[in-house]
């Protein structure tokens, strides 16, 4: 794996992620990670939206005038997020009633242009696809780990909702986290989803203040070493 390739993944998944360091599409994060069904349906299909724009882009960007490029980035947007939105209502009805109109809303959502225009205009096909999807990933743990959160301390359960993918025969697998839990309310409210993104964005901080501190350790007793 290339220095390049690494630095991509690390960005996406990491660094530069969209959910708690770019902090964008706060829509969508907000409004669907009431669950873990909700948020990573709605996260894969972003993240597949967001990696066949970069690869699309990528292929034509020396044809695309300047003055007209964001136009045509979000025409490529529009048209994938149209056959997502058709593949799901065809395939998974229940589940797209529940995403509604944040399906759709995928065409403004802000992180697959600013990807798309950051970055895979500038990039070739490999790198453009690898880091959409990685952007697209990122967003979707985020969206995994706090729909988790919120469903756990708002119903006591995980994976709810799953028949609506899979059909009544994974109403099974839904796993009761806490038994005759009467729920907190707060927790699958907008509010709660303000919280718990607080919460996540305040852990990668921390991680990232002890990773540093170390690092400054590391440098300071190399350097008292070579003296």
């Amino acid at each position: 794996m290339s220095a390049e390739t690494r630095q991509i993944i690390v960005d996406g998944l990491w660094k530069q992620n969209p959910g708690v360091v770019q902090i964008l599409g706060l829509c969508p994060t907000l409004a669907i990670s009431s669950s873990v069904v909700n948020a990573l349906s709605l996260g894969l299909a972003t993240t597949l939206v967001m990696a066949l724009a970069s690869s699309a882009v990528a292929l034509v960007r020396n044809a695309i005038p300047q003055a007209v490029r964001i136009p045509v980035f979000i025409l490529i947007i529009a048209t994938l997020v149209t056959m997502v939105d058709l593949l799901m209502h065809a395939f998974v009805l229940p589940l797209y009633q529940v995403l509604g109109i944040f399906i759709p809303l995928i065409v403004v959502n802000c992180i697959v242009l600013a990807r798309v225009e950051a970055f895979a205009s500038k990039r070739g096909l490999a790198h453009s696809f690898l880091d959409g999807m990685m952007m697209g990933l990122g967003l979707t743990l985020v969206l995994t780990v706090l729909g988790a959160m919120r469903e756990v301390f708002g119903k006591g359960t995980l994976f709810s909702g799953l028949d609506l993918a899979f059909g009544p025969a994974a109403q099974h697998l839904v796993i009761h986290v806490f038994p005759d839990y009467q729920g907190l309310l707060l927790a699958i409210l907008p509010p709660g989803a303000f919280l718990g993104l607080g919460l996540l964005i305040a852990a990668r901080n921390w991680i990232e203040s002890i990773r540093a501190r170390q690092a400054s350790e590391r440098t300071g007793q190399a350097q008292t070493v070579q003296t």
